[in-house]
């Protein structure tokens, strides 16, 4: 069946819970788990940061890249707990979906699993969704996990 899964994650409750069912997923097909998190706070844009010193922006960035490592250290934790190969990445991305979508390509995994931030209505079609864009433009099955 599956055997390399790729699961998001950006440390909300939502996600976390997209997190384990990926962990118990990989630990009962016996699949490898790749763990991911689209850093989104770019600063290299000099319009965007342009009014930052150099030294708020490298604090910005830093701050960013410690949350992702806590975010996918967490992740990992649970994974190596349950006897499940985990590898885990950071990207700096301004689109997410996309960076998923060729991620999971790239990696040659054959599920991604993601949260569902339970948008709906008019506030979903204003805001977006990146599991809504993962599943419009991947060729992988995805499995999305709702709370």
């Amino acid at each position: 069946m599956y055997k390399h899964l790729l699961v998001p994650t950006d440390g909300t409750r939502l996600s976390e819970a997209a997190v384990r069912q990926a962990v118990e997923l990989s630990r009962l097909l016996s699949a490898r788990l790749s763990v991911l998190h689209v850093i989104t706070t770019l600063l290299e844009d000099r319009g965007e940061a342009g009014a930052l010193s150099e030294t708020a922006r490298e604090a910005i960035e830093q701050r960013a890249l410690a949350e992702a490592d806590a975010i996918l250290a967490g992740a990992a934790r649970l994974a190596r707990a349950q006897a499940v190969e985990v590898e885990t990445q950071s990207i700096y991305s301004r689109d997410p979906a996309r960076t998923i979508v060729e991620e999971a390509t790239r990696r040659h995994c054959d599920l991604i699993v993601m949260a569902s931030h339970g948008r709906r209505g008019l506030e979903s079609l204003l805001l977006g969704s990146e599991t809504q864009k993962v599943l419009t433009h991947c060729q992988i099955p995805v499995l999305v996990v709702r709370q």
